[in-house]
């Protein structure tokens, strides 16, 4: 009994218990949503709120869990990530994340619901069909074993036998993000769902390309200063799309091949691309968008060309920018040059920085004006 009693004092400590579970965000009724991050170690930590300006500082309790709230949000879809002593950290609780080539900017996502379903947000209604294609690029350089993609959104009821073949829009994403940047956290195809569903859009295939010419580009924000670097990128992008994108698409689709049931449109980068290649193009495009387009350093006499194209041409030409970025000036003086040169353009100005929350609404705005006779 002694020894027996011996080995029980002996015996090493049971392992403390994890912590519970901690519940990263919280969305309350009346849209103010609470974040924990859970770091004892940390001396300080921050928290990237998509729309606050600036970081949000967190305040720590004794479990060390540290605690912000911020004011009441709108409905929308909120990209957030935490900052521990200076190092951008993820929310390792929240699977919807925000996928980037620039670790700067990825994050995670968290939605504030509106009192009905909101365009970005699930709903009950028919949904189309988002077709992934991977390709061999003879063109965009830089990617690993030449292998470029681009996705397809198919509307609901999608018929590839139609006798009436479907009006396109070209969707173009943004500087860092991939080419399922619109769907993952654009939410395109659940807005053209909507859309579609109210009768407030046409049914429409869009494609969403991988929206670089040279992968080097997106290397380093400095290669935004080197005219030579932004010249090759976009002269090499307008080749993939013209020559491969565009050609595969409309051969496994039933696309339109008529300039009028065809659109392009893209955010900042995406954006630049967009009305360059639109206006240069209007044997190709009827309806032409940009979404606080990159045009800083346009040079309108050499990129544009110098007059409006005759008739009906340009159905549309829809330039769009928040007002709380620094975009905003650039995307007025491309505006006054367009107006100058007789140019049909409709600028849109919105509350909002340079963030997917105005251009989520931009799609929903533009969607809704295509294709109509």
């Amino acid at each position: 009994m002694v020894s027996v009693f011996a080995l029980t004092l002996a015996a090493p400590p049971l392992p403390a218990a994890p912590p519970p579970p901690l519940k990263t965000f919280e969305v309350h009724a009346d849209g103010r949503i609470t974040f924990r991050y859970r770091d004892a170690h940390a001396a300080k930590v921050a928290l990237n709120f998509e729309g606050a300006g600036k970081p949000l500082p967190m305040v720590r309790s004794e479990d060390g869990v540290w605690t912000a709230t911020t004011p009441p949000q709108a409905p929308q879809i909120y990209y957030y990530s935490f900052d521990a002593d200076g190092e951008p950290r993820l929310d390792p609780q929240n699977p919807t994340q925000k996928p980037n080539l620039i670790s700067f900017f990825r994050g995670n996502l968290v939605t504030v619901p509106g009192r009905t379903p909101q365009p970005w947000e699930p709903a009950d209604i028919p949904h189309g069909t988002v077709h992934h294609h991977m390709y061999t690029t003879k063109i965009v350089t830089g990617l690993p074993g030449n292998q470029s993609n681009y996705f397809v959104y198919t509307p609901p009821g999608y018929d590839p036998k139609a006798s009436s073949r479907y009006p396109v829009l070209y969707l173009l994403h943004g500087w860092s993000d991939l080419a399922l940047g619109w769907t993952e956290v654009g939410k395109a195809n659940l807005i053209l769902d909507h859309l579609i569903a109210k009768g407030l859009a046409q049914p429409m295939i869009v494609v969403m390309p991988l929206s670089y010419g040279e992968m080097s580009f997106v290397a380093t924000w400095e290669t935004w200063d080197d005219a030579a670097a932004r010249g090759r990128n976009f002269s090499l992008f307008e080749r993939a799309l013209l020559q491969e994108v565009m050609p595969r698409a409309e051969s496994a689709y039933a696309i339109s091949r008529t300039p009028t049931d065809r659109a392009i449109t893209g955010l900042s980068m995406g954006g630049y691309e967009s009305v360059t290649i639109g206006l240069n193009h209007p044997e190709l495009f009827s309806w032409v968008g940009g979404f606080s387009a990159a045009v800083q350093a346009l040079d309108y006499d050499k990129d544009l060309p110098a007059t409006a194209p005759k008739g009906n041409a340009l159905r549309l030409l829809w330039i769009a920018c928040g007002t709380g970025e620094e975009l905003i000036e650039p995307n007025r003086k491309l505006t006054t040059w367009l107006k100058q040169r007789h140019f049909p353009v409709t600028p849109i100005e919105t509350p909002g920085a340079h963030t997917y929350m105005v251009w989520r609404e931009n799609l929903v705005s533009f969607a809704s004006l295509l294709f109509r006779k």
